[in-house]
């Protein structure tokens, strides 16, 4: 009876291990799905990504920032106000040994985004110009996810104080990852589509939000031009 049961056991255990072989398989060769519902299989040779339908995200903190009706386009390094990251208590830990850094990687959700999503767009600052939305830094993606770099100035229990963002209050934080000299410079990035305009460093200050004034910018290096009237 001892030897009957013995085998029993062995059985069960290859068939549960052979269920399980098929349940990969199965998600191996799963194809990738477009949003109508159908197959999408860009390399030609059958599907082998796992098709999620959702992809769920906790929020581990929230952001602190003086803006609740209008923000900047980009992080402002000399911004004033009250700038801070709060993570949850329970992340807390993970804080250990950040601030050994100079800069960091903040990852949030773009919670107020209200805009139809387009695959083309019309950039702000050149009107003129259609791009694709994946080619700009537009907040009205597919998936609204926000990336900003900002200076660490402090961090104390649970909280960062940090140089400018550019977020609502109360936007919530999905991500810190440090800054880290060399892998995150690039010494070869360039300007992409922006480099077919002329005046480029004009243009450069309109998207960085620097005060400025046209006759400076159109006679100065972009490094020197700091104050004046916006144009």
């Amino acid at each position: 009876m001892k030897k009957a049961i013995d085998h029993a056991k062995k059985a069960s255990r290859h068939i549960e291990q052979a269920g399980y072989r098929v349940k990969d398989d199965r998600l191996s060769k799963m194809p990738e799905t477009t949003e109508g519902g159908k197959s999408a299989d860009p390399s030609g040779k059958g599907g082998s990504v796992p098709a999620f339908e959702n992809v769920n995200l906790k929020p581990i903190g929230v952001i602190r920032t003086p803006y609740t009706d209008n923000a900047p386009y980009q992080p402002l390094a000399n911004d004033q106000g009250d700038f801070r990251i709060i993570v949850n208590s329970q992340y807390r830990e993970g804080l250990g040994d950040l601030d050994r850094f100079h800069y960091m990687h903040v990852l949030y959700f773009i919670h107020r985004v209200s805009k139809k999503i387009s695959m083309t767009i019309r950039p702000p600052w050149t009107p003129d110009s259609e791009v694709g939305v994946f080619a700009s830094r537009s907040p009205v993606k597919p998936n609204c996810l926000g990336l900003s770099i900002v200076l660490i100035k402090r961090i104390f229990g649970s909280q960062i104080v940090t140089s400018g963002l550019d977020v609502f209050d109360g936007t919530p934080l999905l991500g810190i990852k440090p800054y880290i000299k060399e892998l995150d410079t690039k010494s070869d990035a360039n300007y992409g589509w922006l480099e077919d305009f002329d005046d480029r460093d004009h243009l450069m200050l309109h998207i960085k939000g620097i005060p400025h004034d046209y006759y400076f910018c159109s006679t100065s290096s972009l490094g020197e031009t700091l104050l004046g009237t916006p144009s």
